[in-house]
């Protein structure tokens, strides 16, 4: 592959050197986003792990803090090679990094563009995590007093009133099932038994 040769003078490698500098610190803030994304994620999917089914939905929120600490490092480092560039007796120092450095960008580029479409792909995974789990949540309803299901009828209250919906599909599927405790009810009344 033939590359031309370009020639900079030293104020167009400056201006070149600060808008790279640029560039390497709105990449640090959305490694920043990313990483806030991811906590924010997983600390959601934590609160809600009563109605979730069990399964391996924990991969995207640590792909996104991972990816965004990682391009946090790498573009800190790029910001600091462009900053020093743009210095005649720091340049030098940096000229033998610059090729490793670009390579490992390049790569990182990659692993991002395949991170997003795994997370992209993964978010059925969670949405069939959440359906399943709110649709055995909403069978167990009624158990309060069993371990482990006592706290799960505030769950599943608190979860269609944030999210202002009712049921996994709508209010019909309240009806499938039995959600008042028998040991509310009296079984003995010819009313309640119909």
């Amino acid at each position: 592959m033939a590359v031309l040769k370009v020639k900079f003078t030293k104020t167009r490698r400056d201006k070149l050197a600060q808008i790279l500098w640029i560039l390497n610190w709105v990449s640090v803030v959305s490694g920043v986003i990313l990483f806030s994304l991811g906590l924010f994620l997983k600390i959601e999917i934590k609160k809600r792990n009563e109605v979730m089914a069990k399964g391996d939905i924990n991969s995207v929120p640590n792909l996104l803090i991972s990816v965004g600490v990682i391009a946090c490092i790498i573009n800190f480092l790029g910001g600091k090679i462009c900053y020093d560039c743009s210095d005649g007796n720091k340049f030098s120092r940096w000229k033998l990094v610059m090729l490793p450095y670009i390579v490992c960008t390049f790569c990182f580029t990659f692993c991002i563009l395949v991170g997003a479409l795994m997370c992209y792909t993964m978010r059925n995974e969670l949405e069939e995590s959440l359906y399943l789990g709110l649709k055995d949540a909403i069978k167990f309803y009624k158990d309060t007093d069993i371990p482990g299901r006592c706290f799960l009828k505030k769950t599943v209250d608190m979860l269609q009133i944030g999210f202002q919906c009712c049921g996994n599909n709508g209010f019909r599927d309240w009806f499938e099932i039995q959600w008042v405790s028998p040991r509310y009810l009296n079984m003995a009344s010819k009313e309640v038994v119909e």
